[in-house]
């Protein structure tokens, strides 16, 4: 499986962007989605991630109420869609996939198989 993430940019604070994470094949329905970012300095952290139904959706309390993950089936794709950026949300962004994963795992980094090469995000202020 390999994962395309792209969208990335430089915005200013309170601007918005949306991400996209294309995967190979089709995956997006039957396996465990999430975006994680990592700044300099810092681990990697979870971010938001779909559940394989499509049903749930799970994000951090830093970027809930502001970020929403979604899902394309029919383009294989999960997007990020990210508003009211904060200067903190600066970070290198990245798509992951895997189909082992439950729900208590998947706000772990180590949980995931497969991993996009990321994409900068910046956020002025």
């Amino acid at each position: 499986v390999q994962l395309q993430a792209s969208g990335g940019g430089t915005v200013q604070a309170g601007g918005s962007l949306r991400l996209s994470c294309a995967a190979s094949r089709r995956i997006v329905n039957t396996y465990v989605m999430g975006w994680f970012r990592q700044a300099p300095g810092k681990e990697r952290e979870f971010v938001a991630a779909h559940s394989r139904s499509g049903v749930n959706t799970y994000y951090s309390d830093s970027v809930k109420d502001r970020f929403t993950i979604s899902r394309d089936n029919a383009k294989n794709t999960v997007y990020l869609q990210m508003n009211s950026l904060r200067p903190g949300d600066t970070a290198l962004y990245y798509c992951a996939a895997d189909s082992g994963i439950i729900t208590s795992t998947m706000r772990s980094a180590s949980a995931y198989d497969y991993w996009g090469q990321g994409t900068q995000v910046t956020v002025s202020s």
